[in-house]
């Protein structure tokens, strides 16, 4: 039985409302009528992407990154994106106007919702994965580059969690994770997540971390 599910995405920016727009186009989203840019929405809860204002520019690579269908490079670039890596793989390494980095498949058709799959490094990756699948109680395929992904995950609306193995360990916050529903917090604990930030007066989840110290945010009821 799943210890939570999945609910949304949230991106951290300096700029929200111009990250806002750039993923709204970027994703196939449309800004919420009352919040705007920062909140934006799509057929389902689970399609929500929350852009959140921070005061600290991006300093480190990002861990956790969003892969993307596209049908083109260029039609990236003319939202304000960057080429960052177009030889060494069969997608293309992008940056956002913020500089977070993120991979365009070019497909010769795309969907609607342009989100593929969500990439994140772990030094574990084959222990990270089988975390989050516990969680999550979905399936997880292991390849020969070491790669774990989390797949069928119920109610995501994209294909996977894809767990890459890098050397290093993480060092500053995650600037994307997901929210998860949970009926039980302290199963999730139990299973090895810890607390970073207990819900109170000025939130109303709880901000957890994963083995890896990768940060998701905890909604019971």
């Amino acid at each position: 039985m799943a210890l939570a599910r999945f609910k949304d995405l949230c991106i951290d920016a300096v700029d929200a409302d111009h990250l806002g727009g750039f993923w709204a186009a970027g994703l196939g989203l449309r800004p919420d009528e009352r919040l705007g840019p920062t909140h934006l929405i799509g057929p389902t809860e689970q399609h929500g992407l929350w852009v959140n204002t921070v005061p600290e520019p991006k300093s480190v690579k990002h861990r956790v990154h969003l892969d993307v269908h596209a049908r083109s490079v260029e039609e990236y670039q003319r939202l304000g994106a960057t080429v960052l890596d177009a030889d060494s793989f069969r997608w293309t390494v992008m940056a956002d106007p913020e500089g977070g980095e993120f991979c365009a498949f070019v497909r010769d058709e795309v969907p609607d919702y342009r989100l593929y799959e969500i990439g994140v490094d772990a030094v574990d990756s084959s222990a990270t994965a089988q975390w989050w699948g516990k969680v999550l109680d979905a399936p997880v395929v292991h390849d020969e580059r070491g790669f774990s992904s989390v797949h069928a995950i119920e109610g995501a609306p994209f294909e996977s969690l894809d767990f890459v193995p890098v050397p290093e360990p993480k060092t500053a916050k995650n600037r994307i994770h997901w929210d998860v529903d949970t009926f039980d917090l302290g199963a999730l604990v139990a299973a090895g997540a810890s607390v970073v930030r207990p819900s109170g007066d000025d939130i109303a989840w709880t901000v957890l971390a994963d083995p890896e110290g990768n940060e998701f945010c905890a909604f019971t009821g």
